[in-house]
C-alpha cells in the first residue's frame, strides 16, 4: 500500500503506533501532507473505495481553520480532532507540514488521547531527525 511518501520504517512505525494504541478497532491509517497522501494501513474487511483525496482536502483545510479559529482562546493550543460517524470515528493529528488520520471502530476518549499523543510523538521525532 505504500507509495514512497514516507520511508518504510517511518510508515511501519506510524502503523504500529496506531495499532498498539487502538488494537483491533483500527480501521485505517493515512499519512498526508498538503500536496499528497499515502494510505499506510487498511483493515482487510473494509472496501478500498474511499475517496481519500477528498478526505485529505477536508482534513487539511479543517486543521487550518480550527487552528486559526481557536488561536488564543482559553481552550489552549489545538491538539487533535475527533470526528464521529455512524460506522466509526476519525482522529486527525496534524502539524504545520504533515498529518495522520486514523479511522476506528468505537473507542473511549482515553484511547483517542493515547493515539493522538503516540502519533504526535512519532511525527515530532521524524521532524527532529
Amino acid at each position: 500500500m505504500a507509495s514512497g511518501l514516507l520511508q518504510p520504517e517511518t510508515a511501519d512505525r506510524i502503523v504500529t503506533t496506531a495499532r498498539t494504541a487502538v488494537g483491533d478497532s483500527l480501521r485505517s491509517v493515512t499519512y498526508f501532507t498538503r500536496d499528497d497522501y499515502e494510505q499506510l494501513y487498511l483493515r482487510d474487511d473494509l472496501e478500498r473505495d474511499a475517496d481519500l483525496s477528498t478526505f485529505i482536502g477536508h482534513e487539511w483545510r479543517g486543521f487550518k481553520v480550527a487552528r486559526s479559529a481557536y488561536e488564543g482562546s482559553e481552550l489552549g493550543e489545538y491538539r487533535y480532532t475527533i470526528r464521529v460517524f455512524d460506522n466509526g470515528f476519525l482522529i486527525r493529528i496534524t502539524s504545520d507540514r504533515e498529518g495522520v488520520f486514523v479511522t476506528t471502530d468505537g473507542l473511549t476518549i482515553k484511547d483517542f488521547e493515547e493515539t493522538a499523543t503516540a502519533i504526535s510523538s512519532v511525527l515530532e521525532e521524524r521532524n527532529l531527525s
